[in-house]
């Protein structure tokens, strides 16, 4: 254990190595495996069979799913969604007689703030996920994706843009739309390859 007294739940069951690093109010359970020169944030959740690797930094309020490995490389910022069995890779290039385990050898894959990865998704690494991203169950991800886009499908493609609160976006002539939950305002750029939040609501917290 990484600490005599911890302060977050970790399952009898897990194995927390030793020089693993676990914030505040995080809950480790059945089976998990976290490794040394792991960095997880305060308040996250590593359900069942969770594969934490060295080199992995997750933020404050990541929910980790069952049955997902987080394999060297891959950070996530605060709030992300990794829904059951997301698949991440290091390497873009494996083979199993050439070792690519050295430093400089794994891509980082990088989730910002919001993100949302759907069930049995494939991220392939060196992509970065701009924040509030959401992206549908089995689907590969194979190049980066914009702050708010929808995407799904395999090879993953646009297919809209989302809310910070997970309302997909229909946006009127004027290039805005509003939504549902939160009632924060949004905009389309004229070239209609971004979105951007035009107005904060009191209703937003940290945890969305």
């Amino acid at each position: 254990m990484p600490h005599a007294t911890p302060d977050y739940y970790a399952h009898p069951t897990a194995v927390l190595d030793e020089g693993c690093q676990i914030g505040r109010g995080s809950r480790v359970w059945h089976f998990c495996h976290v490794s040394a020169g792991a960095d997880i944030g305060e308040d996250c959740n590593l359900g069942q069979n969770v594969f934490v690797a060295d080199g992995v930094v997750l933020g404050r309020n990541v929910k980790v799913q069952n049955n997902v490995s987080l394999y060297g490389g891959v950070v996530c910022e605060d709030d992300v969604f990794l829904g059951p069995s997301v698949v991440f890779t290091n390497v873009k290039n494996p083979r199993s007689a050439v070792p690519r385990k050295g430093a400089g050898q794994y891509q980082t894959t990088y989730l910002e703030q919001g993100v949302t990865v759907g069930a049995n998704a494939t991220i392939v690494c060196g992509t970065r996920l701009g924040r509030y991203a959401f992206v549908g169950a089995g689907s590969v991800v194979t190049h980066d994706v914009p702050a708010y886009a929808l995407v799904y499908g395999a090879p993953a493609r646009p297919q809209g843009w989302m809310s910070a609160y997970g309302h997909r976006l229909a946006f009127d002539a004027n290039r805005r739309a509003t939504c549902p939950e939160s009632g924060e305002q949004y905009e389309l750029s004229t070239d209609e390859q971004s979105v951007r939040p035009l107005a904060k609501t009191d209703k937003r917290t940290s945890k969305i």
